[in-house]
């Protein structure tokens, strides 16, 4: 790999992002000679590669979840820095087509924000538009506020008191601080209903609850003032403390952007343009978690969340999930402590140990066990399992976007369970759209993690991360175009060599928020007792 024609301003750049010139080398290459697609085999499919509970299992594995959580074994970790940009895309746009029609006739608005309009009342942060209106003086007329249709102006004033600094700006907040649910007493934002969903079962035994959320570091203060205002409701109504914690995405973790002939990007003024990594390098604060003592952290994006009174089977599920990766690791510590006891273990042992690897954990045995020595099939077994285990969640796939659960064949030959993204599956394989075709189930990104290995220590998780699985997407910037190298995805390519349990979990634990209209699905617009 030769190394591209970095200056000494770009070594001096990258040393203070924290960025070896190797590594920027590395991310060059990459774009220059893209790793191979991900090789499915078949969906996971409930009985292989998915479990799903009786209801006998349920009460031990909650029993056993709830003793962990007393003890203070448990975190949250709710990646929050996304901005909600995206939501208000189709907004946005009828926007400026209002700001460049000037006195034109009002363009025509789409499907989706007539919709918007149409219920205008209905979100949950309706009041305090009215609000920021109502202070410079413009005020909607009574057939809106009654819930009927808007006037041209009114829809130009709405948006732009919505959108832009010259009211609420919502469009220029992150998500976490967007009001997702409206109650009695006021709006809640996606930020308080993960402390109210957490406060369910994240408490310890003195009622104190660690939830850690990662932002952008310009919106840090925001979280941190809306917490200490909301606090002495949400500790009272949730009989808990939290214990709050917040880190942003490293920027070693940021990637060179290259040009559409694969060279570094470079500013107007010579610098080079680095650019962030995606939600997969915040598996770095993942990490830093576990040193701090997460045990078992229960990982669940920012808009996925649900209204309060609609909680309980979310709550009910992250126990169970927690059940069974509690049950899971004492098996695989059991194992591991016979198995590190000393050379020449029984063969009983290893084969029951190949048994639980293949059974519990969906890890087939390699070919070449089969002709392996005793000693060689018990370094394999403790390899095996000495390693990050997850039980990850998986719905029923009723056509959201996404990755789902596959068995992937590694380069190697090894059959592994993993969540794929479809941009990782080669688009013009027939065999492998085949594969994608027939999946039936769906990733809600909602995992339960035990980090720690059976001496409390925490695992190194950068060396379960498979490098081939990175993201190339073409982008542009001052105009230019570029192509932009995202790390591999905190869900599948991060946690590639860890250990995976997919167990299936009911569609009503999912409601994620990704347009301004999913806030208007039923399961979102309940009203609440609060």
């Amino acid at each position: 790999m030769s190394r591209p024609p970095f200056t000494p301003e770009d070594d001096r750049q990258m040393a203070e992002l924290g960025i070896a010139p190797e590594e920027a080398a590395r991310q060059v290459e990459l774009f220059r000679n893209p790793p191979p697609f991900t090789r499915v085999l078949r969906p996971c499919r409930p009985g292989d590669g998915i479990r799903r509970l009786s209801p006998g299992e349920e009460p031990a594995l909650t029993a056993r979840y709830r003793e962990a959580a007393a003890v203070g074994e448990v975190r949250k970790f709710v990646p929050a820095s996304g901005a909600a940009t995206r939501m208000f895309k189709p907004l946005q746009s009828y926007l400026d087509r209002l700001e460049e029609a000037g006195g034109e006739p009002e363009p025509q608005p789409p499907e989706e924000v007539a919709t918007f309009f149409a219920n205008l009342r209905r979100f949950a942060f309706f009041e305090e538009l009215a609000a920021s209106l109502a202070r410079s003086g413009q005020t909607l007329g009574p057939a809106a506020l009654a819930g009927g249709p808007l006037q041209g102006e009114e829809r130009h004033a709405v948006l732009r008191h919505l959108l832009s600094g010259q009211g609420i700006a919502l469009a220029e907040r992150p998500k976490g601080l967007i009001p997702f649910h409206r109650y009695p007493s006021g709006p809640r934002t996606a930020f308080e209903e993960h402390l109210v969903e957490a406060a369910a079962y994240g408490r310890d035994a003195r009622g104190v609850c660690h939830v850690h959320f990662t932002v952008s570091p310009q919106h840090e203060a925001a979280f941190a003032e809306l917490l200490e205002a909301r606090r002495p409701f949400l500790e009272g109504h949730c009989a808990a403390h939290f214990e709050v914690s917040f880190s942003h995405q490293r920027r070693s973790t940021d990637t060179l952007a290259v040009d559409p002939d694969h060279r570094p990007f470079r500013l107007q003024d010579g610098s080079l343009l680095f650019r962030p990594g995606g939600h997969g390098a915040l598996i770095e604060n993942l990490g830093e978690l576990a040193r701090e003592g997460g045990a078992l952290v229960l990982l669940k994006n920012i808009d996925n969340v649900l209204p309060e009174s609609r909680q309980p089977p979310a709550v009910r599920w992250k126990e169970l999930a927690g059940g069974c990766l509690l049950a899971l690791r004492d098996q695989a510590f059991d194992y591991l402590g016979r198995l590190e006891a000393g050379e020449g273990p029984p063969r009983s042992l290893l084969e029951e140990a190949g048994r639980f690897l293949e059974r519990e954990l969906s890890r087939p045995l390699p070919r070449r066990c089969a002709a392996a020595s005793p000693e060689e099939l018990r370094r394999f077994l403790i390899d095996a399992l000495d390693r990050p285990l997850r039980v990850a969640a998986v719905v029923r796939n009723l056509g959201e976007p996404g990755g789902g659960p596959f068995w992937v064949e590694a380069a190697t030959g090894e059959v592994s369970p993993q969540i794929v993204e479809t941009s990782q599956i080669h688009p013009h394989e027939p065999e492998q759209q085949a594969a994608l075709d027939a999946a039936t189930h769906f990733n809600p990104a909602d995992i339960a993690c035990a980090l720690l290995d059976r001496h409390g220590r925490p695992y190194d998780l950068s060396r379960f991360i498979d490098p081939a699985t990175v993201f190339i997407a073409p982008k542009s910037h001052e105009g230019r175009p570029l192509k932009a190298l995202e790390r591999p995805g905190l869900w599948n390519g991060a946690m590639a060599g860890w250990n995976t349990a997919f167990l299936e979990v009911p569609v009503a634990t999912f409601a994620p928020v990704k347009t301004i209209l999913d806030l208007l699905r039923p399961e979102h617009q309940e009203q609440q007792p609060a």
